[in-house]
């Protein structure tokens, strides 16, 4: 199966993140980490599935890259039906009105054109002990065996 694993980041974590994900991940799938600003609604196909990993800055806002991909979406009318996704939420509960919006940004873009979510929204609190990755790779696994007893 082929997963496009996509992060929208301003400072490099998310990418990290996704590559520590296609780490833990591409021994049992062929996986393709990208830039969401390098992704064009009709990459999207369906026979692949997508982890998304978005970071919030600012006043709860998407990171440029994400920003950039859901302006595309809209302005193509992007028909997502027949695509399936999970995303992955970085952010910090020190700004608790405006936690983990970039995620919750992209993922309301994708399913208002059709796409479907699968699973809960992974998310990692910077103000927490935790590192991102001890969180988002054992997320994306567990997102891995539900899509792959779907498929089965």
């Amino acid at each position: 199966m082929k997963i496009g694993i996509y992060y929208g980041s301003e400072t490099g974590n998310s990418e990290m993140v996704c590559y520590d994900i296609e780490a833990e991940l591409k021994n049992d799938f062929d996986v393709e980490v990208k830039d969401l600003d390098d992704i064009a609604p009709a990459d999207l196909s369906t026979d692949a599935f997508y982890i998304m990993v978005v970071s919030t800055h600012g006043d709860g806002d998407m990171p440029i890259p994400a920003d950039h991909f859901v302006e595309r979406l809209k302005k193509q009318d992007a028909d997502l039906k027949g695509i399936n996704f999970a995303i992955f939420g970085m952010g910090d509960t020190l700004y608790d009105a405006t936690y983990n919006w970039g995620s919750s940004k992209v993922a309301k873009a994708m399913t208002d054109r059709g796409a479907k979510q699968v699973g809960e929204r992974g998310l990692h609190d910077a103000s927490g002990y935790d590192e991102p990755e001890d969180i988002a790779v054992p997320w994306a696994r567990e997102i891995m065996t539900q899509v792959a007893g779907e498929v089965a």
